[in-house]
């Protein structure tokens, strides 16, 4: 298992929203619904090799993609504070890959980070999963009360 499989592990490891999921290479893949798949992924912004984002992309079996978001980590999780003296003003997080080794660049991430990120995620998945029981029941007990 590679660094981003395991940092996508902590992202969306325990998520039971998203079912059938795959972890392969910097990319997670997962079942929104009979029809929508969901492909969760690092990517860099400009930058070879500093992976700044995840992009989430809502796919249809068969149309293909739905729709996408790129989330930055500067935008959730700001610039953080970091005790190395060479980034007295703190730092975006990152992950970098040098040579052979890949890891969060200074700042690693906390659980609350991962939280921040994933919660963020899950707003957005949240748009295209089907509606709960309980929304649908909710929505007959107002209709039936003639609101």
């Amino acid at each position: 298992m590679n660094f981003f499989e395991q940092e996508l592990r902590k992202l969306f490891g325990h998520n039971d929203a998203i079912s059938d999921k795959r972890f392969v290479g910097r990319a997670c893949f997962g079942k929104l619904t009979d029809s929508l798949r969901v492909r969760m992924e690092f990517v860099t912004q400009g930058v070879a090799d500093h992976y700044t984002a995840i992009r989430a992309t809502i796919i249809n079996r068969n149309d293909g993609p739905v729709d996408s978001l790129t989330l930055q980590f500067s935008d959730l999780l700001g610039k953080k504070t970091v005790s190395n003296p060479n980034f007295r003003n703190g730092i975006y997080p990152h992950i970098w890959n040098s040579g052979d080794k890949t890891e969060w660049y200074v700042y690693k991430p906390t659980r609350a980070d991962y939280e921040q990120l994933s919660g963020a995620l899950n707003d957005y998945l949240n748009m295209f999963r089907c509606p709960t029981l309980e929304v649908e029941q909710t929505s007959h007990t107002i209709k039936g009360q003639g609101m």
